[in-house]
C-alpha cells in the first residue's frame, strides 16, 4: 500500500471494484477539499453509484441526492442531476493539469455550480484544464478505477462502498 504522508488530506475510497487512495490537494482547491472531506465524514458518498463512465475519459460519481443506493431519493434515471443539501462552491480553477488519476469536480455550464459530484480521469484530458476544479490525485488503485463499468447511463453501475478521510480510519 502507498505510504500515507498526510492522513488528514488523504481519502480512502472503497469501490465495488476495490480500494483507491486519493491524495487531496488543499493548496490547489481548499474549499473543494473541505467539501469532499465534509461529505466523506458525513458518509454521504457511501452507496453512491458511478452514473456516467466514459471509456478513455473519466468515471463520474458523487450525486449524493439521486445516486445513493438505498437513499431516500435514489433514482437511477436522475443520478447525475443532483448534489447535496450544501451550497454550490465557487470555482477554484488552477494550473494543475487533468491527467490520469486526477480527481476533479463535476459542474453544470456555470463555473460556480460544483457541489458534490466529481470525476476521476482515466487518461490525460488537457481540454478540461482551468475549466474544472481539481481537488485530488489517485496515488493507489487506478487499476480498480479502470475496471468500473462503462456507460452513459451505466446499467447496474458500480458504486462507492465507503469514502473516508484516512485520519478517521
Amino acid at each position: 500500500m502507498a505510504e500515507i504522508k498526510d492522513p488528514e488530506n488523504t481519502i480512502i475510497l472503497e469501490t465495488t471494484k476495490g480500494k483507491v487512495v486519493i491524495q487531496l490537494l488543499p493548496q490547489v482547491a481548499p474549499e473543494h477539499v473541505k467539501r469532499i472531506k465534509e461529505l466523506a465524514r458525513e458518509k454521504a458518498y457511501d452507496g453512491v453509484v458511478f452514473h456516467r463512465v466514459i471509456a478513455d475519459f473519466m468515471a463520474q460519481t458523487g450525486d449524493v441526492q439521486f445516486g445513493k443506493k438505498g437513499g431516500e431519493s435514489f433514482n437511477p434515471g436522475r443520478a447525475g442531476m443532483g448534489g447535496s443539501s450544501k451550497d454550490d462552491l465557487k470555482a477554484e480553477f488552477s494550473a494543475t493539469p487533468h491527467v490520469r488519476g486526477t480527481c476533479s469536480m463535476a459542474r453544470s455550464q456555470s463555473p460556480n455550480s460544483a457541489n458534490s459530484q466529481f470525476f476521476i480521469c482515466f487518461t490525460d484530458a488537457p481540454w478540461l484544464n482551468k475549466q474544472y476544479s481539481v481537488w485530488g490525485q489517485v496515488i493507489e488503485g487506478m487499476n480498480n478505477i479502470d475496471k468500473i463499468k462503462k456507460g452513459e447511463p451505466v446499467s447496474d453501475p458500480d458504486s462507492i462502498v465507503s469514502m473516508r478521510v484516512a485520519a478517521d480510519v
